[in-house]
């Protein structure tokens, strides 16, 4: 017999981590039933997909493994999830659903009708197929993590009482609450003893206290192939300027070094494929004007030069050789992240120190969580969805060997 027939194992929140925690726990032949506090599952994976749904990413696995950070992170134990179903693995999950992928130029993994929809149809339709019992509006209220795991959930016809051999809880972090991922599971662990940390916006926005003068000349204005550094650490891409701030790849990738300052600020460099020197060149037959010139002498986009005036101003500079080293370090001092709701993703949650390499609670071997629960960061580009089925897995295979 099976190890996994007969197991009871339950799934709590319809994301990405507990759809494939369920999966790959009842196709080992576990009896699982998903619980999910909306009318639906997926609901965040949707959101995601509105942008084409990014699956994952085709970086090797190497500089791949170095995209994840958080606080304690166990290093080999993060490279382990990822290598025991990696971004390969999932382009042949998503084929196994009929969904081709494609790889765009950016290393981006997109299914190649570039929807969440079919994909997710397709997976519940498989879920189905496998016995998973799909109950949904069932918020998670409690916990009791004894020999059996009882869980409480709040319904429309009052609180129900659900018992199983090992649960996976797959919660989701605090972004986009509206897809019911709104980090109110917090409390529920810290009574159970678990460590967690405060959740906190990641991949997000940052405001800056612009001028009123500059909005209107920079706002929804990107800023393309440029380059960005915050303490110590470098990011190049596109910026977008917002009336609040910025936005973009760029900052999101600069966010975990941001928040480890006192005083946040990022150095800009508008023109990375130039040095000092050959900008100073480019303006050697420049006697006045100097800031004037640079826009066409350089080339600058609107939005670059906008900055660049105002940067100059507030340091009182106007010649070449100031302006030349300016365009390549422009100081930006940011005040503060955009609310965690607006965030595409967060950081924070469960602490590494309060988990197993199976991603069990300590000291309640059959409770283990997976996703966003867990306090881990990743940039966009495919990197947060490969996290969550990776963890997905790693629960749901721990899970079935209680």
């Amino acid at each position: 017999m099976n190890r996994a027939e007969g197991k009871r194992i339950a799934v709590v929140g319809g994301g990405p981590a507990g759809l494939f925690a369920a999966e790959t726990a009842a196709s080992a032949g576990a009896a699982v039933t998903l619980f999910e506090a909306k009318a639906s599952v997926g609901r965040k994976f949707l959101v995601a997909g509105r942008g084409g749904l990014n699956l994952t990413h085709a970086e090797p696995l190497g500089p791949f493994f170095q995209r994840y950070s958080g606080p304690e992170m166990p290093v080999a134990l993060w490279e382990s999830l990822l290598a025991d179903f990696d971004n390969q693995m999932i382009r042949e999950w998503a084929a196994g659903l009929g969904i081709e992928t494609f790889q765009a130029s950016s290393g981006r993994i997109y299914p190649v009708e570039m929807k969440a929809a079919p994909l997710l149809r397709r997976w519940v339709a498989r879920l189905r197929d496998l016995g998973v019992v799909l109950k949904m509006h069932c918020r998670l209220v409690a916990v009791s993590a004894k020999k059996d795991v009882e869980l409480t959930f709040a319904t429309a016809q009052g609180e129900q009482v659900f018992s199983a051999d090992a649960v996976i809880l797959a919660l989701g972090g605090g972004s986009w609450p509206v897809t019911g991922s709104d980090g109110e599971w917090r409390h529920m662990l810290e009574n159970l003893g678990v460590a967690v940390r405060p959740l906190v916006a990641a991949n997000c926005g940052w405001e800056v206290a612009w001028p009123e003068s500059l909005v209107g000349k920079i706002e929804g204005q990107p800023l393309k192939n440029i380059k960005a550094s915050a303490a110590g650490q470098q990011a190049a891409g596109e910026l977008m300027l917002t009336r609040y701030g910025i936005e973009g790849g760029i900052i999101y990738q600069l966010g975990p070094a941001l928040r480890g300052m006192d005083e946040p600020e990022i150095s800009l460099d508008l023109k990375p494929d130039f040095s000092p020197e050959a900008l100073r060149l480019k303006m050697e037959s420049v006697k006045k004007n100097a800031i004037i010139e640079a826009k066409s002498r350089w080339r600058l986009s609107a939005a670059a030069h906008a900055l660049l005036v105002w940067r100059a101003g507030v340091l009182a500079i106007n010649d070449v050789d100031s302006l030349s080293f300016l365009v390549k370090n422009l100081r930006l001092p940011v005040l503060r992240p955009r609310p965690l709701a607006e965030a595409i993703s967060s950081a924070g949650g469960v602490c590494w120190t309060s988990i197993n390499e199976g991603l069990a609670l300590n000291g309640h071997p059959n409770v283990f969580v997976a996703g966003e629960m867990i306090d881990w960061e990743a940039p966009t580009g495919g990197y947060l969805m490969q996290g969550c089925f990776a963890s997905g897995r790693r629960a749901a295979i721990s899970a079935l060997a209680l």
